[in-house]
């Protein structure tokens, strides 16, 4: 398996509506294995294709228990709210609350290419419902107003012109 390079806030791919899996073959299943590997080996609970630089509607996610691969997801429904610290691997380590829905039904296929569907909640459903936004082209970003939207885009600059330039964090 592969750990593929995650690519990084403002990548065109991460802000344009990922193309709906068609082929459900021994390479998806090659391509998951290697997201769950980069998604492992960078702390995260989720990632998305587009995050790896494929415009592809596809997640894996290992999330409060729950070990999931997600080919054209698609919320169906949602209830209640919840308040919580986001975070996302092509955004470095900013993080920020953000409001998602409590309870989330996910419909998708799986690696087979047979639909199925799944309620999920709390921590599982910010998890689908995060990821679900990159395959539609969102950021979390987008959940937030605009004036902490850019005081977190400036902060990311920030870190990655520090990284970029090897000055040390703090």
């Amino acid at each position: 398996m592969t750990i593929r390079r995650i690519v990084s806030y403002p990548d065109l791919v991460l802000s344009k509506r990922a193309t709906p899996v068609v082929a459900f073959d021994a390479a998806l299943k090659e391509l998951t294995d290697d997201m769950f590997d980069t998604m492992l080996a960078s702390e995260g609970v989720g990632l998305a294709a587009p995050q790896i630089g494929l415009s592809l509607q596809l997640f894996v996610m290992d999330c409060d228990g729950l070990s999931l691969v997600a080919a054209n997801p698609k919320v169906e429904a949602t209830n209640g709210l919840q308040n919580g610290e986001e975070g996302c691997l092509s955004l470095g380590r900013i993080r920020h609350a953000v409001d998602r829905p409590r309870t989330a039904m996910l419909r998708a296929q799986d690696l087979r290419g047979e639909f199925f569907e799944i309620e999920v909640h709390d921590v599982a459903a910010r998890c689908v419902m995060h990821e679900t936004d990159h395959c539609e082209g969102k950021l979390f970003l987008a959940h937030l107003s605009p004036l902490k939207c850019d005081n977190l885009i400036r902060k990311f600059r920030k870190t990655q012109k520090r990284r970029n330039t090897n000055i040390p964090t703090q």
